[in-house]
C-alpha cells in the first residue's frame, strides 16, 4: 500500500472514531440514537433517556448541551435539522450559540420554540421573545422536521420545510447592549422544561456554513 492511502485511511478513521464524519452534503450527526455520548446534561440529567432511537425529555427542568468533537462544540453560521414530536401541553427548545451552564435557563444565546399545545402563546418557531409566532403549523404526537439556519446575523426557521419565521437581529432586536442573548457562536442545547413536558428528538444534525 503506497504511502499516501494509508494516511488517508488513518485520517478517515480518526474523524470517524471522533464522530466528525460528514455526509456528501456537508452534514454531521450528532445523535447517535444509541446514546449520549457527545453531550452534557445540566442539574436534572435524568430528565434525558433514550428511548427507541430518540432522546425522550421527561422530567425537570435541564439543558442537554452538545459538546462533542464537531467543530469543537463552537458553530457560527450553520443549518441544524432534527425530527422532533410533543406530546399534548408539551414545552421545550433549541438554544443555539448557546454555552453549558450548570442551573437555570441559560442566558447565553437564542432559544428556538417547541410547543404546540402548552399554555405559552409562544409556539415552535419563535425566536424565544424577539421574534415570535402564534400560530401552529403540526400537531402533538407527531413527528416533524425542524430546520434551522442561522447565517450573517439571521435566523430562519423552518418546519417540514416550510419557512415559519425569519429573524434578522439588526431589525428585529434592536440595541442589544451588554445582553448575552445573542449572535455571536456556540453550541446548541435542548431543554426539559418541566415534569409535564414530554418531547422526543432524533436525527440531529449540523452542517457547518462559511
Amino acid at each position: 500500500m503506497k504511502k499516501t492511502s494509508l494516511v488517508y485511511l488513518l485520517l478517515v478513521f480518526a474523524f470517524a472514531a471522533f464522530g466528525q464524519k460528514k455526509d456528501k452534503d456537508g452534514w454531521y450527526t450528532l445523535f447517535d440514537g444509541k446514546s449520549l455520548k457527545g453531550w452534557k446534561a445540566s442539574e436534572n440529567p435524568s430528565s434525558f433517556q433514550i428511548v427507541d432511537g430518540a432522546i425522550k425529555i421527561d422530567g425537570p427542568r435541564a439543558h442537554l448541551f452538545y459538546v462533542g468533537k464537531v467543530e469543537k462544540a463552537d458553530f457560527k453560521n450553520f443549518e441544524l435539522k432534527t425530527q422532533i414530536k410533543t406530546e399534548p401541553k408539551a414545552n421545550s427548545g433549541i438554544f443555539i450559540h448557546t454555552e453549558y451552564e450548570e442551573d437555570g435557563w441559560p442566558g447565553v444565546g437564542y432559544e428556538i420554540q417547541v410547543n404546540q399545545s402548552h399554555g405559552d402563546w409562544r409556539k415552535t418557531g419563535s425566536v424565544y421573545s424577539f421574534k415570535d409566532v402564534k400560530d401552529t403549523y403540526v400537531s402533538d404526537n407527531e413527528w416533524y422536521t425542524k430546520h434551522i439556519i442561522v447565517k450573517d446575523g439571521k435566523i430562519t426557521v423552518k418546519v417540514n420545510d416550510q419557512v415559519i419565521n425569519e429573524f434578522d437581529e439588526s431589525k428585529n432586536r434592536g440595541d442589544i447592549g451588554d445582553s448575552k442573548k445573542k449572535l455571536s457562536s456556540g453550541t446548541i442545547a435542548l431543554q426539559a422544561h418541566d415534569p409535564e413536558s414530554v418531547i422526543y428528538y432524533k436525527d440531529i444534525k449540523i452542517k457547518p456554513l462559511p
